[in-house]
């Protein structure tokens, strides 16, 4: 018995590294072309903000590799210890990546204002990708603080990582070249969104017998979120608002 639940938890260790990699490629892959290969495609360099912006995001997901590796290592110790710099990290993705989603949103919309056609057929497209990244930043933000808030039950910490981790996957999912799946709108990409977390948590349900709460709740609270989020964004008020605080 001893030996056999040894086993299972070096393969649950090795699932958030496998995770922390898939992420890494996944944003590497979304990336290549506008930021870390941008030196064989563009001539024009990149704005330093979004330099900065690259730069934080990029060290967020190594951070989530190494805090992986250290746990899987037993250093737990050190894990701890990169806990505060992490959450400072954190912090910085969440205002450096508002900052950009704001300055591009703004620029778009005040280059456009009167457009009115999105990509699913509603409200201005400025507003929308506004929305939508700050959407992906609010559902990391609440990720985050819930894993600090439970930094002493793992079981729960590490599940709150994982999906705080996935869900700033969206920009990268959907700057990847996938035809049969950009073919079919916006939700198709919001649905490999969904699909990467609950790859995770089908994972870690059959190897642990039963679904954890944290992936119970954090799954259904992806799966609700941009639906209700669209609502808000193409609702008469969400636009309003939406326009004042782009102008501002």
């Amino acid at each position: 018995m001893a030996s056999g639940e040894g086993v299972g938890r070096a393969a649950n260790r090795q699932f958030y590294t496998s995770v922390a990699i898939g992420a890494l490629l996944i944003v590497f892959a979304g990336f290549a072309r506008s930021y870390y290969l941008d030196a064989f495609f563009y001539k024009d360099p990149i704005p330093a903000l979004l330099h900065v912006h690259g730069m934080i995001l990029t060290l967020w997901f190594v951070l989530f590799l190494i805090q992986a590796r250290l746990v899987a290592a037993g250093r737990v110790d050190l894990h701890r210890g990169l806990g505060v710099f992490a959450g400072l990290v954190a912090a910085m993705v969440v205002v450096m990546g508002g900052a950009v989603a704001f300055l591009a949103s703004r620029r778009e919309f005040l280059a456009h204002p009167n457009s009115t056609r999105d990509l699913v057929g509603f409200a201005v497209p400025a507003i929308v990708g506004f929305g939508i990244l700050c959407g992906f930043l609010m559902n990391f933000s609440l990720f985050v603080g819930l894993a600090l808030y439970f930094r002493r039950r793992p079981d729960i910490h590490k599940r709150l990582m994982l999906l705080a981790t996935c869900s700033i996957l969206g920009p990268a999912l959907m700057r990847l070249f996938l035809p049969y799946i950009d073919a079919r709108g916006i939700w198709s990409k919001f649905a490999l969104y969904d699909i990467c977390a609950f790859v995770c948590i089908a994972y870690d349900t059959i190897r642990n017998r039963r679904l954890h709460r944290a992936f119970a709740w954090g799954g259904l609270f992806l799966l609700v979120s941009f639906p209700a989020l669209f609502l808000v964004v193409r609702s008469g008020v969400g636009i309003q608002f939406a326009k004042w605080l782009l102008t501002r």
